[in-house]
């Protein structure tokens, strides 16, 4: 008889309902509107908080354009010569959610498309 792999164990109660645990994520943490992908264990409230600004910069290119720039700047950046730790975190929307990423109440004081000032 096969043995079935262990399940995941569950998320703690306070996790949002949009959280979803995926183990074979290759990062710690990936907002894909409307749901935060984790990979492991309980999520930090600043991991929840950089998804959450990730949430709202989709929100205000309405979702498929936020995609498509951060794709096309991460790109430019690779162009540029940059590795890929490096274009990553160049990539404006990046520099705004680990700017503020620790501040919980970011997101009520935040002004509309704040990442242009990154």
């Amino acid at each position: 008889m096969k043995s079935k792999a262990p399940k995941p164990a569950p998320l703690p109660v306070s996790t949002p309902w949009n959280v979803i645990r995926v183990p074979f994520l290759k990062v710690n943490g990936m907002a894909l509107f409307p749901f935060i992908l984790i990979r492991e264990g309980r999520p930090s409230a600043r991991l929840i908080n950089h998804e959450r600004i990730h949430h709202r910069q989709q929100i205000e290119l309405l979702i498929i354009p936020f995609y498509l720039w951060y794709l096309l700047e991460y790109l430019l950046n690779r162009l540029r010569g940059q590795d890929h730790y490096t274009a990553y975190v160049n990539i404006r929307f990046e520099r705004e959610a680990y700017r503020h990423d620790a501040d919980l109440d970011y997101l009520k004081k935040r002004k509309f498309w704040a990442f242009l000032d990154q």
